[in-house]
């Protein structure tokens, strides 16, 4: 039995509140069990300075951090930068994962970023994090301007050529997200292979795995290790992922309720 009375393969209560917030363009309130996490989405017409001219649409990236009230014990601020090596591998991960199911030539010369903080942690913040973070960049896709920021007018001179990222003919929000994201932890607790640890099942757990997936079926990040020493089979990985495969599919149903309302 464990701690809260789910079953192995049941998914924690998830509650998802849009616009909880007004000034970003996407702000989402993500509860999942005891884990509380607030995902805000940002557009502006910044791109990075690896961007190149010649290259059409624009960036999405991430930040993470755990806030001073988040654990039982006050986490204090980081003292270099705003994230520690935790946060900054945790949000590397966020912004692969949305990346994977965003078609960056059609959002134009514009940066979503994405500034994940965790309220409350009980276990999974980071997929908690990738899970919001995908309905917060539906919101700011939404968001963004019809027409293309930049484009040349018309009368303009026609020999002036215009570069890759302002060229109109890529340009199209509507079709930007091109497929739905979730994320769900999974592990090996106490020889039971367990979907969506809260904290009491992770720091107990023998094998630990972080999965996101899309609704096509594609695995876009899979983290795991053994934490006992004792690794694991390919017969244990294999039920791990199937279970992860439907937990994703359920937190994608949750998605959809909310974007629904």
């Amino acid at each position: 039995m464990r701690n809260d009375g789910r079953a192995n393969d049941q998914l924690r209560p998830v509650q998802i509140t849009r616009a909880f917030t007004q000034t970003p363009a996407g702000s989402i309130l993500w509860k999942q069990g005891n884990t509380i996490v607030l995902v805000t989405a940002s557009i502006s017409q910044e791109l990075p300075p690896f961007f190149k001219e010649n290259k059409p649409g624009g960036w999405v990236t991430a930040e993470y951090v755990m806030l001073p009230g988040s654990t039982p014990q006050r986490k204090g601020w980081p003292k270099i930068g705003h994230t520690d090596s935790r946060g900054t591998e945790i949000q590397r991960l966020i912004g692969r994962s949305l990346r994977a199911v965003l078609d960056l030539s059609k959002i134009g010369p514009h940066t979503i970023a994405l500034d994940c903080q965790v309220l409350q942690a009980d276990g999974g913040t980071r997929t908690a994090c990738i899970s919001a973070a995908w309905v917060a960049l539906k919101d700011a896709v939404a968001k963004l301007p019809k027409d293309m920021p930049g484009a040349a007018k018309p009368g303009a001179a026609a020999d002036l050529p215009i570069p890759a990222r302002y060229d109109p003919a890529y340009y199209n929000p509507n079709a930007a997200v091109i497929d739905q994201l979730a994320a769900v932890s999974v592990g090996v607790v106490d020889g039971e292979v367990r979907l969506d640890l809260d904290y009491y099942d992770d720091s107990r757990a023998g094998v630990d795995m972080n999965v996101a997936l899309t609704a096509s079926g594609r695995f876009v990040e899979v983290q795991g290790g053994a934490e006992n020493g004792e690794g694991f089979d390919r017969a244990t990985m294999n039920r791990l992922l199937d279970l992860a495969e439907r937990g994703c599919q359920g937190l994608m149903g949750y998605q959809n309720e909310s974007l629904g309302r």
